[in-house]
């Protein structure tokens, strides 16, 4: 029988039509002489679905038509069942619509990307692609991320964070706090969003304030960055896992203003979305090779201490003027899954979903080496359940 790949994308975030043209690439590109596929869809409500139309990336334009044509499901919460059930119980048969053997989430953005549903994939224990429950939640928030990339000598560049509560309870403090510590221009950024979303630059006090008023619309962390005034973005994709990986060549997004923006990412110049790989870039990016190898070191080493699996994508900054380089976040379910980046560097797509599957299963494998209990019962150790245990628990 071959192995059935459940796909997950859509999901309450921001980042919600990005992830369909993710997920629609990622299944396009899936060997189906050896792997069946079953898309399912988390809608904007956080609703799952399933069924043949999730296919066509043409039947979203009309989502209340689409999921008419679709089955809700979901999954129990129950360690080592990996079966998708219906939703509306059947009379007659089984309320199984199928078992899946493998997991690959392209969910983008916030409650998908971030932990939360790594979470749950951990819970029930089955095999899935991309970073677990730890490291997607650490590079995900731009805050946890730079904090420990600055732990381990990665360099950022300097920043001040606070939460939406702090900046209405002392917004003067903090100002001043900016205007000390990094001065103007800045980046403002909401700490757990990509895709651009609620990003930007401010010259002044003015500014600074009306950014961070819309920042704190989309997060409850708000982070100031050290704008980098003549920069360069290069991106470079991280494939395999922590001990165990491999960088891809190097990209160069093309952006229309000073900041690359959701339409520069995913409109590519085009009427309609087409994913990270429409947008204007330069693969491989015009850099000296001695910056070349130093990026792709960066990134390897940013994946590396965020514990990261799977593919990822570093993003990096250089100043023009003085050459340095930072690194600037990480995406953990990068656009598109950075296919394009792995096409440029020798492994066609197809080839790129075969290792996503394969680590999946490997990390399992060695996962279940691991000593997750002890085969012992300390309620029938009659002295330590009497004295020992805090509650008033007595024989």
């Amino acid at each position: 029988m071959k192995t059935n790949i459940g796909v997950f994308f859509g999901g309450r975030s921001t980042e919600h039509e990005i992830s369909v043209i993710s997920a629609s690439q990622a299944m396009s590109a899936i060997n189906r002489d050896r792997y069946d596929v079953t898309p399912i869809y988390i809608s904007k409500k956080g609703k799952w679905y399933t069924g043949n139309a999730l296919f066509e990336i043409a039947n979203y334009k009309n989502i209340p038509a689409l999921l008419e044509k679709c089955e809700e499901v979901y999954m129990e919460p129950v360690y080592d069942d990996y079966n998708l059930y219906r939703r509306k119980k059947s009379m007659f048969g089984s309320n199984i619509v199928t078992k899946l053997d493998v997991v690959i989430p392209v969910l983008h953005g916030s409650n998908g990307e971030d932990g939360i549903f790594e979470g749950v994939l951990e819970s029930i224990g089955i095999p899935f692609a991309g970073c677990d429950t730890l490291s997607s939640a650490n590079g995900m928030d731009k805050i946890t991320m730079k904090m420990i990339l600055q732990a381990c000598d990665i360099p950022v560049v300097d920043y001040v964070w606070f939460t939406d509560k702090e900046w209405f309870s002392r917004r003067e403090q903090l100002i001043d706090r900016i205007e000390n510590k990094i001065g103007y221009p800045v980046i403002v950024k909401p700490a757990n969003l990509g895709s651009s979303v609620g990003i930007g630059r401010a010259t002044n006090r003015t500014e600074l304030i009306e950014k961070v008023d819309d920042a704190e619309k989309y997060s409850t962390r708000i982070i100031v960055e050290d704008m980098v005034e003549d920069l360069q973005e290069i991106n470079c994709s991280v494939l395999g896992d922590c001990d165990d990986y491999q960088t891809s060549v190097l990209e160069e997004p093309i952006k229309s203003g000073e900041i690359l923006s959701y339409e520069d990412k995913y409109m590519g110049g085009t009427k309609g979305a087409k994913g990270m790989q429409a947008s204007q870039k330069r693969i491989p990016a015009e850099l000296p090779e001695s910056e070349t190898k130093r990026i792709q070191h960066l990134a390897g080493e940013t994946f590396r201490v965020l514990s990261c699996h799977g593919v990822s994508r570093v993003d990096v900054i250089v100043d023009r003027k003085t050459r340095n380089i930072y690194v600037n976040e990480i995406n953990t379910i990068p656009g598109s899954l950075s296919f394009y980046l792995w096409e440029a560097t020798g492994l066609p797509f197809q080839k790129l979903m075969d290792r996503l599957v394969a680590l999946a299963i490997k990390r399992k494998r060695e996962s279940a080496m691991k000593t997750v209990s002890y085969d012992q019962n300390i309620f029938s150790m009659g002295r330590g359940v009497k004295g020992g245990l805090k509650g008033g628990l007595k024989k």
